[in-house]
């Protein structure tokens, strides 16, 4: 029997014959694309819900071909030359003003016929039912949703046990990793230019081009992180000083977690750059996969170095920074083994262009207003950290804890988020700027759903989680009210994770950017300082970070509707 028409490895009866370049090598996650030239004819996997396929395109939608014998098959010739008169108006009429549609509708519209692909063949419409892109929104966020869970579950056992030495040893741990993402800002700077383009060229089926750009961004995010070491090093203590409210003792437990972490810096790098360029291409369940070996390692070597058992040296909040770093490197030594050996969507690829000083411009471009947000969005909250630290450690170890906990709601929006990108991305890359944008919508509304469901339940729980991990009965109840707080805004950060997502998938870092300052320097500060002023209690310090959240959703909601996103960056070019 012949090859099954449509399948990976069957071309149709009409297709010339394709070399073949060797036997494929085995891999982790989803299928890739191979390389090829344009107009070959051949239709890979790109992402999911987009099933490969052989042979001559299909017709518009809007056209109802019949069956007919395969010697009597149209060629794409054929149905490209239909006139838009034998296309019904009723199928393909789409709204002109881009809107914020409702959740049940945001599928629901026809897509239009999509005009001549690469090659000057025909792509085939996709499907335009709500189902469609709701589960490949699903496909992609629930490897990412569990991926950060474990990462969530992990600092959870981490304040667990750091909680054990008592409240200045968490708020030692806080403070540094604080710190620790500060100076990481530069690593997500490049990364968010990774996304994009990766996503973009895996749209627009060049396998090539994205391997560049995930070489191209590992050398830079390499180069960073060897400049970061030094400042790590050697100003561990002046960086730990910047929280004044801090005890001496806590300022120097924290200066050694700064210290020691940063010597990880490179392993964090490949671990980073990696695992966005899969994220990028579709593939988010290996970087699950490598998340739980690596999260694994962390706890075991988390319990051996901070207690001493196991024969490990009981190093306290040193043990902790230890044990992330050397779970960082088992992670990077494990991806960049699979990397080299061939066994990820994204390979090593063809040589040359690595660092072509166009590529390089254009990740950079795109990426610095991600890596200034981060800066902006740190030193926000180490400013208004600083205000809660004025009022005892108490606040400020229960504002620690809160966060913790309600990472659990967070996680579902951070994977809506990697969702939004890759797809949003992927589809500007195809030429489907509507189909990005029914991505983006979709998502939104799955992560305010979903976001708001997770909140309710850490909020009925708020007083047995925060117990749990700290036995300090005045932290408990700030614990409770910080919470209470954050939990009544989650259909607000819903919104921010999805849309703020897809926008940076589209290669529009700048906007997200403005609306992280504005609410943090316009919103969540002046609010605060004010308070202060007026001589309120903490509680209120806390609940200043609403009208922040409230700043943000509005902002990328008016840039998402307003469309100029699909036009931002342009296409990229090869070699």
């Amino acid at each position: 029997m012949g090859p099954r028409l449509g399948s990976r490895d069957g071309d149709h009866p009409l297709d010339p014959p394709a070399p073949r370049e060797g036997p494929r090598p085995g891999r982790l996650g989803r299928g890739r694309p191979r390389d090829r030239a344009p107009g070959s004819g051949r239709s890979p996997r790109f992402g999911p819900g987009l099933p490969p396929r052989r042979g001559p395109p299909l017709a518009p939608r809007s056209v109802q071909t019949p069956r007919v014998s395969s010697g009597a098959r149209r060629t794409s010739s054929a149905i490209s030359g239909l006139s838009m008169g034998d296309i019904p108006a009723t199928e393909t009429r789409r709204p002109a003003r881009t809107a914020m549609p409702p959740a049940e509708s945001v599928d629901a519209a026809e897509p239009p016929p999509v005009g001549p692909a690469r090659g000057g063949l025909e792509r085939s419409a996709r499907p335009s039912r709500s189902t469609g892109t709701t589960r490949r929104i699903w496909t992609l966020a629930w490897p990412a949703i569990a991926t950060n869970l474990l990462h969530s579950l992990v600092g959870l056992v981490d304040v667990k046990i750091v909680g054990s030495l008592g409240a200045d040893a968490v708020s030692a741990v806080s403070t540094g990793h604080r710190i620790f993402f500060i100076l990481q800002g530069v690593l997500v700077a490049v990364t968010a230019g990774t996304t994009a383009l990766v996503a973009r060229a895996w749209g627009a089926e060049d396998r090539g081009e994205a391997e560049r750009v995930t070489r191209s961004s590992l050398w830079l995010c390499l180069g960073f992180a060897g400049l970061l070491t030094a400042p790590g090093v050697l100003f561990a203590r002046n960086l730990a000083g910047m929280f004044q409210g801090l005890e001496p003792a806590t300022m120097d437990l924290a200066a050694d977690f700064i210290r020691t972490l940063a010597w990880f810096n490179l392993a964090f790098a490949f671990n980073i750059v990696l695992g966005t360029a899969l994220r990028a291409a579709g593939d988010t369940k290996t970087p699950l996969l490598i998340a739980i070996a690596t999260n694994v390692v962390n706890v075991g070597l988390l319990y051996g170095l901070v207690y001493g058992e196991w024969g490990l040296p009981a190093l306290g909040v040193l043990g902790a920074a230890l044990a992330n770093g050397l779970a960082f490197s088992f992670g990077a030594l494990l991806t960049v083994g699979l990397w080299l050996g061939r066994r990820l969507v994204i390979q090593w690829g063809p040589r040359g262009g690595d660092l072509s000083a166009q590529r390089l411009r254009q990740i950079l471009n795109i990426g610095y207003p991600s890596g200034l947000e981060q800066f902006v969005f740190q030193g926000g909250l180490i400013v208004f950290l600083m205000i809660v630290a004025r009022f005892g450690e108490s606040p400020y170890a229960a504002y620690s804890i809160g966060v913790n906990i309600l990472s659990f709601s967070f996680l579902v929006g951070f994977g809506f988020s990697i969702a939004a990108s890759t797809l949003v991305g992927q589809n500007l890359g195809a030429g489907d700027p509507a189909g990005a944008e029914r991505s983006g919508w979709r998502a939104m509304w799955l992560s305010i759903g979903v976001m708001v469901v997770f909140g309710a339940v850490i909020i009925g729980a708020a007083e047995p989680l925060a117990r749990f991990l700290i036995d300090d009965d005045e932290v408990v109840r700030l614990t409770v009210v910080f919470i209470w707080l954050l939990g009544s805004v989650q259909a607000l950060m819903g919104i921010e994770f999805a849309l703020g997502g897809a926008l940076r998938g589209a290669g529009d870092t700048r906007f997200p950017l403005l609306t992280v300052f504005a609410g943090f320097f316009l919103g969540r500060i002046p609010v605060a300082l004010l308070f202060v002023w007026l001589g309120w209690s903490v509680e209120w310090i806390f609940a200043a970070l609403l009208i922040d959240y409230v700043i943000k959703a509005t902002g990328l909601v008016t840039r998402f509707r307003g469309g100029r996103w699909k036009s931002i960056i342009a296409p990229v070019e090869p070699g």
